[in-house]
């Protein structure tokens, strides 16, 4: 039997063939070039942001069109958990992996650190910015560090090439403007406290630029710094920490965005997040990074419910901050990172405490061996959808063990 195929036919199939051969090409280079061959991390860590304050969880009046993106091009996980309530333990454990009784970074009597504070993060823990530096990241924390504020405990110490931001919440040191004072005009939905009664310093590394700062430029400066590290190191794999002050309160916003809403000051502030969160994506579209960046946005812990309008909401779950109810520890968190995610919603567990375990594994990185670890690698997760590892977990507040969590099983100790 003889096969005739003519010569017109043989050059249109190696015609198909070329240019399947060449988009294929192209695109491993595209990736390749994106790549440096380690994925970047950006962390975006909102403060007392409730899990019913953003569209996508649920917020039937806060607009956060770019938030609500990164969810549907990315991974929603409606049941990730922080390791505490409040602010110190609870970034410690992200930074670290490890819950924070372990850390020594929670305490029964204060429960966070503060500006007379003498002690901080111990500077033989190991944190994310350390175990990405061992790979060649650079690293930049901007935004609220709150785990120590004397010089010894400040993120230089932690890994972090670059720090600018406050060292504590945005309430401290006060002057007289407590909260029991700010809860008289809770009622009012556009209560701005006045800027000077907050007697906060702005740090750029170790120096102080400004005090008070100016609270309603700070998601905006934060914005700008944050932007501004990824234009510069674009050209080698890096870690960005971006930690918002807001919206803990005294809630302030920008010219830009205040009255925007014509609903709250506190739906304000969530709205110029949503528009941070759009800057740093656009940042890392521009530069062409985004193919190879992982993107984690979520809480440090529930909403301040004591204030009220001013203070959020947990939207379907009981308790907020403070509380290890639901509401208190479980955050509404996305990972988006169109070369790496897989898209979908997720409804198993995982937590802040997996960060550095996620982290490592993408990078190459080693999580220490010489301690007890909390964590899990997600990546097989955030790649194909596989079954999270995570099966447990255990509520910490304020040093003491109040509740545990198997599957679909709770069972609350104390509270």
């Amino acid at each position: 039997m003889v096969y005739m195929i003519s010569f017109s036919n043989l050059f249109f199939h190696f015609k198909i063939n070329y240019v399947f051969f060449f988009i294929i090409i192209f695109n491993a280079s595209l990736l390749f070039c994106q790549s440096g061959n380690k994925p970047n991390f950006v962390v975006i860590f909102c403060d007392d942001l409730g899990y019913g304050d953003i569209g996508v969880f649920g917020s039937p009046i806060i607009r956060t069109p770019n938030i609500d993106i990164m969810a549907s091009q990315g991974q929603k996980w409606t049941q990730f958990y922080v390791a505490d309530p409040v602010c110190t333990p609870s970034r410690a454990a992200l930074l670290t992996g490890r819950y924070p009784i372990r850390s020594g970074m929670t305490s029964s009597k204060r429960g966070v650190l503060f500006p007379n504070s003498a002690n901080g993060l111990k500077n033989d823990e190991v944190t994310i910015a350390e175990v990405l530096k061992e790979q060649g990241y650079s690293t930049a924390a901007v935004g609220k560090w709150h785990l120590g504020h004397l010089p010894k405990f400040l993120p230089q110490q932690q890994g972090f090439d670059f720090y600018y931001g406050i060292p504590y919440s945005n309430d401290m040191i006060n002057n007289g403007f407590t909260g029991e004072v700010y809860r008289k005009n809770i009622l009012d939905p556009y209560f701005q406290a006045p800027i000077d009664k907050f007697n906060i310093p702005l740090l750029d590394n170790f120096k102080e630029i400004e005090r008070p700062v100016d609270q309603t430029t700070i998601t905006k400066r934060y914005t700008e710094k944050a932007v501004e590290f990824i234009d510069q190191i674009k050209d080698q794999p890096f870690f960005l920490y971006l930690a918002h002050s807001m919206p803990h309160i005294p809630l302030f916003a920008s010219k830009n965005f205040l009255g925007r809403s014509k609903s709250s000051l506190y739906v304000d502030v969530i709205e110029e997040i949503d528009w941070s969160v759009g800057q740093v994506v656009d940042a890392l579209k521009r530069n062409h990074l985004d193919r190879n960046t992982l993107v984690f946005f979520s809480s440090d812990n529930g909403p301040w419910l004591s204030f009220k309008i001013h203070g959020g909401s947990a939207g379907p779950l009981r308790g907020g901050k403070g509380t290890t109810f639901e509401g208190g520890q479980r955050v509404p968190t996305i990972f988006w990172g169109p070369g790496i995610v897989k898209p979908g919603v997720i409804n198993q567990m995982g937590s802040t405490l997996d960060l550095i375990n996620t982290f490592a594994g993408l990078s190459g990185g080693r999580i220490p061996d010489d301690r007890k670890m909390d964590g899990y690698d997600l990546s097989k997760v955030l790649m194909d959808k596989s079954e999270s590892p995570r099966k447990d977990f255990y509520y910490w507040g304020f040093a003491q063990l109040h509740a545990y969590r198997t599957e679909q099983f709770k069972l609350h100790i104390k509270q």
